[in-house]
């Protein structure tokens, strides 16, 4: 009993005297224990480390799933340590809602079989949106994650440890100081000196301790640098692989849509051949120059319009006596069927438009070649 007594007054004792010296510091009553460049540049790295993998954390994991409820939820269940449920994507979703559409519109009728082909690629982006977000949190999240609450942790703590042995050196320092300005007045205050020096040694000797434990833990900083490089490429090969996967899902429903064309002549609102393989960047077609365009002529039942209809011969199509162009592609192209012309980025062609084509589209030639090209594929020139 009387050494739990004790040993609270002692911290008690301890704890007061950090105290002080903390505030005499805040208030510059007191001098304080350096720390030389060095560490101090270690301290500064390993705070800066911390807080922007906080910040990339914390935003990947938007990137990954910006619902924040669900976000909140997944929380939840890894503090648990429970299995988070397996949760369908918004593609998923799409895909069944456009499914049940088909079967009940008709599953035989050309808005229902596109229903379903459409929903089979929304399903796929799904799924793969699935096992990109499943990759990127082990490969690069959790390792994160590991960092701020193992490593990071540690390093907090014995930071503390540092700043108290700190606190209590220079407590020491000053009673030193104290009893040598009172020996010069006293001799009876030798021995206050002799237990000051003799206290200070050890609270030196734990200091330097500390310090070095603290710096090597502050030098794997670059060890935790190098780990996370390896993470972020991990990262990008996964986001690399599942931009991929979209790119070819979408590719293959562009086709299958394509051949289709045909079947929506004849309605009564118009509808256009398929768009691109794939979309070039926003910036890139806002800034293509414009395409003088011929109105489109309206499909009319018994009259064959070759255009319109999609089935584009390329040994019956005539330039027209004004208004070819050149033009210089943009990139690569993969014409979906004869009636297409392929394109390759770089390539210089010769381009025209006929009655009845939709606005979006032109009759590229090359040489003896020619077929219908995408407009946001090209540079026209004057």
């Amino acid at each position: 009993m009387d050494f739990n007594v004790k040993k609270l007054a002692s911290d008690a004792g301890v704890f007061f005297s950090r105290a002080v010296q903390f505030t005499e510091e805040k208030l510059g009553q007191a001098e304080k224990t350096e720390l030389d460049a060095h560490f101090e540049n270690l301290l500064a790295r390993a705070d800066c480390t911390k807080n922007w993998t906080e910040k990339i954390l914390r935003q990947t994991e938007v990137l990954l799933q910006p619902n924040p409820s669900a976000r909140v939820e997944e929380f939840l269940y890894e503090k648990l340590d429970r299995k988070v449920p397996s949760r369908v994507t918004n593609g998923e979703l799409l895909a069944q809602y456009m499914t049940e559409a088909a079967n009940d519109f008709g599953p035989g009728t050309p808005y229902g079989k596109t229903l379903i082909k459409v929903g089979e690629t929304q399903r796929r982006l799904g799924a793969a949106e699935r096992d990109f977000i499943h990759c990127a949190s082990i490969n690069f999240l959790t390792p994160l994650r590991n960092f701020l609450e193992g490593d990071w942790r540690t390093i907090s703590k014995e930071r503390r440890i540092l700043q108290n042995r700190r606190l209590d050196l220079d407590a020491c320092k000053a009673r030193l100081k104290k009893a040598k300005a009172a020996e010069a007045k006293a001799a009876l205050w030798s021995d206050e000196v002799e237990k000051a020096e003799h206290e200070l040694r050890l609270t030196q000797t734990e200091f330097d301790r500390q310090a070095e434990v603290t710096r090597l833990l502050l030098e794997g900083i670059s060890s935790t640098h190098v780990n996370h490089l390896r993470c972020l490429h991990e990262f990008v090969e996964s986001q690399t692989n599942y931009y991929a996967q979209c790119y070819q899902y979408m590719l293959d429903l562009q086709k299958q849509l394509g051949r289709f064309s045909g079947t929506f002549v004849g309605n009564a609102e118009s509808t256009s051949p398929p768009a691109a393989a794939t979309s070039p960047p926003a910036v890139a077609a806002a800034t293509l120059p414009a395409v003088p365009t011929i109105p489109v002529v309206p499909t009319i039942v018994g009259v064959p319009n070759t255009v319109a209809e999609g089935v584009l011969n390329p040994n019956e199509v005539k330039p027209p006596a004004s208004g070819t162009r050149k033009a210089r592609v943009l990139y690569d192209y993969e014409a979906a069927d004869s009636t297409e012309l392929a394109l390759l980025a770089d390539e210089m062609i010769t381009v025209y438009s006929l009655p009845g084509m939709d606005p979006d589209w032109l009759i590229g030639e090359r040489g003896n070649q020619k077929g219908k090209v995408p407009v946001t594929y090209l540079e026209l020139l004057s």
